[in-house]
Parts: C-alpha cells; sequence; structure tokens
C-alpha cells in the first residue's frame, strides 16, 4: 500500500464524539492545530446509538403510555394501536442525522479541522509517539503531534455465559434497530440502559421480564430502586432480583430460554428477544496503547489522573474511554479539561462531587451529590429525608405520586450532600440540586428559598423543610 508523508499537528484525536468534539473546539480557540480520526461514524455514541436515539424513542413510547394511562384523569379516556416500528424507527434515524450533520460533521468545516477516515494505532516510543493510520482507502499515513487525546469511548459489554455467543442477542445498539416490536423480551441487567430498554419496549408493547443481578439502578438509593420496582409492577414489567444467569440457548421455533438461579431456585425463562445490557467497556483494543508507555485498567480502560494525563505525559484521555462515569457532558468536560492542561499548563482537576446523574424511566430516577451509603462510607455523619410525592402539589395534580425526593445532609451544619428523586422531570430536580450541592447550601435556607408553587422543582424546598417540620400539617402554599 502507498505510504503518505507525515502530517504534523498540535493535537491528535482519536474519536469524534463529544469528548473529541470538546476538545478540539477548545485547541482551535486556543489557535492550535487539530486533527480528528475516526474509523466510524462521526459524533460518537451519543448522538449516534446513545443518548439521542434512545430518548426519541422514549419518548414516542411515553407519548403511547399516556394515552393508554390517560383514565387516571376523571372524564379522559383514549386509546393506542399497535406501533409502527419501522415508522418509528425512521424518524429516530431521521433525526439522528440532522443533529449529526448540525452539530458535528458541520462544525468540522466551520473550525477548519482536519478529518481522518480509518483506523489509529500508536507506534513509536514512549518518548516520541506517532499515529499510524490506514485510512478506508487503505493508505497508510504517519501522524505526529505534539499531544494525543485518546476520546474513544465504550461499546456494549456482554458477560461470558454459557451459549450466549450462539444466540442473536440484542444490544442497546441493535434494540434501536429493530423492525417489529418483540411480542416478548427478556433483559439481563439492572443498570440505566436496562431500566430504560425496559420501560420502552414494555410501552411499545412487548411483555418485558427483567432478571436483574442484584437491584434495580443500584448505584442509587435504595428507595429509588423500590419505586422503580412499583411503576414497573404497574405496568406489567416482570423483575426479578438477585437472578444469575447460569445459560442461555435459541429453542427450536426461535425463541430464546434462558437458564437462571434466583432466591426462588432455579428456573427457565422464554420470550422472542433478548437484551443483554449489562453494561459497557472503553474501547482501547487494537490501540497498541503499551508501546507508547500507556497503562490500562482491569477494564481496558485508561489509566488517568485527575488531570486527565496517561502514564504517558503527551497522551490524554477523555469521556468513556477513562472508565469515569459514562454521561456524554462529563466526556465533554473532560475534553476541554485536558486541552486546558496539555497547552496552558492549567492543572484543572476533575470534580465529581456535583455530578449530577438521570435515568430517562418515566418517571425519572435523578441524583446529585452523594448518597445516604457513600457519606457513610466517607465517615461524614448525616441524617436524611425522604418526602413522598403526596406532599408534592404538583405530583397531586398530575395524578401521580409514584416517587420521593430524598435529602442527604450533614447532622451538624445541615449542609445538603446529596438530592434524590423519582418524579417527573426529576432531571430538572437534578439540574436544581447541582447549585444547591456546589454551594454548600442547607436545609434552612433551601426550606426558606423562593420556589414557584406547581412545580416538581418546589420538591426540594419542601423535602428540605420537613428537617424541622411536618409538612402534612401545611396549607398546599405555605412557605
Amino acid at each position: 500500500m502507498p505510504e503518505s508523508p507525515e502530517a504534523q499537528f498540535d493535537l491528535a484525536v482519536i474519536g469524534s464524539g463529544g469528548g473529541a468534539f470538546a476538545a478540539a473546539i477548545r485547541a482551535t480557540n486556543l489557535g492550535k492545530s487539530v486533527v480528528l480520526i475516526e474509523r466510524g461514524t462521526v459524533g460518537g455514541t451519543c448522538v449516534n446509538t446513545g443518548c439521542v436515539p434512545s430518548k426519541a424513542l422514549l419518548a414516542a413510547a411515553n407519548a403511547r403510555h399516556v394515552a393508554l394511562d390517560s383514565d387516571r384523569f376523571p372524564g379522559v379516556s383514549m386509546d393506542a394501536g399497535p406501533v409502527d416500528m419501522q415508522e418509528l424507527v425512521s424518524g429516530k434515524r431521521s433525526l439522528v442525522e440532522g443533529l449529526r450533520a448540525e452539530k458535528y460533521v458541520d462544525l468540522i468545516a466551520d473550525y477548519g479541522w482536519e478529518l481522518r477516515r480509518g483506523n489509529a494505532v500508536f507506534a513509536g516510543t514512549p518518548e516520541d509517539p506517532v499515529l499510524e493510520l490506514t485510512g478506508t482507502d487503505g493508505n497508510r499515513a504517519t501522524v505526529r503531534a505534539g499531544h494525543y487525546l485518546v476520546a474513544t469511548g465504550s461499546s456494549p459489554w456482554a458477560p461470558p455465559i454459557e451459549g450466549l455467543q450462539g444466540v442473536d442477542y440484542l444490544t442497546s445498539t441493535t434494540a434501536m434497530e429493530l423492525n417489529e416490536v418483540p411480542e416478548s423480551l427478556i433483559v439481563l441487567g439492572g443498570g440505566y440502559v436496562a431500566v430504560e430498554q425496559a420501560q420502552l419496549f414494555a410501552r411499545l408493547g412487548s411483555k418485558v421480564t427483567m432478571l436483574v443481578r442484584s437491584r434495580l439502578a443500584s448505584g442509587e438509593e435504595p428507595e429509588a430502586s423500590k419505586a422503580l420496582l412499583g411503576v414497573f409492577a404497574d405496568e406489567g414489567i416482570t423483575v426479578l432480583r438477585r437472578a444469575t444467569v447460569e445459560s442461555v440457548r435459541t429453542e427450536p421455533g426461535g425463541d430464546v430460554l434462558v437458564r437462571a438461579m434466583s432466591v426462588g431456585g432455579r428456573d427457565e425463562y422464554t420470550a422472542s428477544r433478548l437484551l443483554v445490557a449489562t453494561g459497557r467497556r472503553p474501547v482501547t483494543d487494537g490501540l497498541n496503547l503499551a508501546t507508547v508507555g500507556v497503562r490500562t485498567g482491569d477494564r481496558g480502560e485508561i489509566l488517568v489522573n485527575d488531570m486527565l494525563a496517561s502514564s504517558n505525559e503527551r497522551i490524554w484521555a477523555a469521556g468513556d474511554v477513562t472508565g469515569h462515569p459514562e454521561f456524554v457532558y462529563v466526556a465533554a468536560s473532560h475534553g476541554s479539561l485536558a486541552v486546558e492542561n496539555a497547552f496552558n499548563d492549567a492543572g484543572r482537576t476533575v470534580d465529581y462531587s456535583h455530578l449530577p446523574r438521570v435515568i430517562f424511566t418515566t418517571p425519572n430516577l435523578a441524583a446529585v451529590g452523594m448518597t445516604d451509603k457513600q457519606t457513610n462510607e466517607a465517615g461524614i455523619d448525616c441524617e436524611c429525608r425522604v418526602l413522598p410525592l403526596k406532599h408534592v402539589p404538583r405530583a397531586l395534580v398530575n395524578r401521580d405520586t409514584r416517587g420521593f425526593i430524598k435529602i442527604v445532609a450533614e447532622t451538624d451544619t445541615g449542609r445538603i450532600r446529596g438530592i434524590t428523586a423519582v418524579a417527573d422531570n426529576a432531571g430538572e430536580i437534578a439540574a436544581a440540586g447541582v447549585y444547591i450541592v456546589s454551594a454548600g447550601m442547607t436545609v434552612d435556607q433551601v426550606a426558606n428559598l423562593w420556589s414557584p408553587y406547581l412545580t416538581m422543582a418546589e420538591g426540594i424546598k419542601i423535602a428540605a423543610q420537613t428537617f424541622h417540620t411536618d409538612v402534612s400539617r401545611l396549607s398546599c402554599c405555605a412557605s
């Protein structure tokens, strides 16, 4: 194959997702030359196979569910027919293609970056790393840069289950490309992808069974798991906890059979399709990182310090590939932070103490800051209050009081350390919570702030009031 001459850039970025683009934008604003290298589709996970398409389908499924659940309002009754999955997926693709063009592809030309299509691997030495690029056209080139950023993201991971490789199972990526709604679906996993996809397909018409090793959303407050269990039970989703999958096989008729052990003993479960949503793993295979002195962890993640530098001072990492929290806004923050540290020696560090987390079920599960368990593990003396949504006027008006708002606060000072909510639009509660937690506000301060009546966020104020007041004895808008 022909080989091109070496190229020289200030920054070479492997990947083209949120972290990569944030880094490229910041570097360009600093007057640096940038090359992006992408072997797949420009835009990364979020716009192509993650946040955007999944939330678009969840919104559609929620619209159908609202129609079917309309009789909770007296005098209102609607119905919803079967879903045209091909049309739904086609609409999702159009949305994705539009956003990819507007927010990613067009920006490359606007900023004047060079985009190289192909597969990049590190070569050279730790002291003089380079990238060897094999283009999609078969041509080879050597890319040399002052600094390198690895922003290759993560991909769905499947555990080593007997028979799984012989089954045509779905992942969070392939599930969003189905041409029809499965009659029945088994979901392996209980994390954010699993619960979102389980509710999505249940609301589209599938009979859904979840096999969960511990509990739903096990990293969040136990009250959140309990609330989601209740919601899922209302919607006909079967959740089997403490379940260990032993084997999987395809039956003669095409159904998938899963054998699992749970608290009730060993049992078998069948469905027309199987979705494996047991987590993701960083994409680092084949990058040849060891050659240039970049260390990786047990899951393949690039080990970085709190300034996002790898064990090679010229190679940085951002986003899911670091093994850090898997949110696109984390990746974007990583990208700009790494560039500031690489070119300005800014010494900026990553701080997750007020990181918001949202699971887009309906109602949402959202949180910011520390959980009750995390404060205990950190040796912080805290007390908690859990406010049922029956005390939040917005929930009463919505005719849906499933859920709660929980505040974790330091016992001595009243400083709020964490807020968790399961509620309609709980993501907005978490957004407000970011400012509360980052500012070190106390429950007394929040309890006495202005808050607009008949908003779900008003529940934060009411939850803060529960530390000193019996809110069941307040009028509907008493401050």
